[in-house]
């Protein structure tokens, strides 16, 4: 019995997984399609679209009270497993990551699709570095190399700013949505390894309703910080009728 609900664990961690690698993909591909369509076709919303990339965090409640109402039938009562000091963290990571939508929106606004999303990977080598002196995770020659490739591939396109540039823009335009694009990546860079930092102190058990506390603290907050945005640049006026 108990090695069948080992197994039954087990796959449902892999159900998991599969799933919010499913969703990661078609939003990271999706995603900064539709935005660039968005500025394409004349929208001039940057704080709006940045507000987009977490505003969907309400959707994240749905799994929550699924494990919520698994919990009361195995009779446990608590609401929220998130302690205190995991959700100041999650909440200061999330602000930054607001921060960080608005720039990567006003790099999309600026830049074509193919430029953005290859500054974008460079956020591979802040990451590696990040993870380094906050984690401690060990460079390989595959991380390396992938690192560098990624890294001369940006600067290629910072030097050849013409070929790709869309019609009517400035140049001081172009190179600051390359520039605030490539900030975006080294701060999502930092992000990511500062999440992984947040599950080591969280000193509690790392479950998978955990995980989607903190992301939902973050998210909402994230949000938060854009709507801030939005009403001190009066973006509301544009979108409510």
């Amino acid at each position: 019995m108990e090695e069948d609900q080992t197994t039954t664990t087990a796959a449902m961690k892999r159900v998991y997984l599969i799933i919010n690698c499913l969703i990661l993909a078609v939003g990271n591909c999706g995603g900064p399609l539709i935005m660039r369509l968005y500025f394409v076709r004349g929208g001039k919303r940057i704080w709006f679209s940045s507000w987009l990339e977490t505003g969907g965090w309400p959707i994240i409640l749905l799994p929550l009270l699924v494990s919520y109402t698994r919990r009361r039938r195995a009779g446990s009562s608590k609401l929220v497993l998130m302690r205190p000091r995991v959700f100041v963290a999650a909440a200061a990571i999330g602000a930054a990551t607001g921060l960080d939508d608005y720039m990567y929106a006003y790099g999309v606004a600026r830049l074509p699709v193919s430029t953005s999303a290859l500054i974008i990977a460079t956020q591979l080598a802040f990451t590696a570095a990040f993870a380094f002196v906050l984690v401690g995770q060990r460079f390989t020659a595959y991380s390396v190399n992938a690192v560098v490739l990624l890294t001369l591939g940006a600067v290629v396109l910072g030097l050849h700013t013409d070929g790709d540039r869309p019609e009517g823009e400035s140049n001081r335009e172009y190179l600051l949505g390359f520039f605030l694009t490539l900030i975006a990546a080294a701060l999502y860079g930092l992000i990511l390894p500062l999440v992984e930092l947040m599950y080591k102190r969280a000193k509690q058990a790392l479950t998978y309703t955990l995980v989607m506390e903190i992301q939902l603290v973050m998210c909402f907050f994230a949000t938060v910080f854009c709507t801030v945005g939005m009403i001190v640049n009066n973006d509301f006026q544009g979108i409510l009728p």
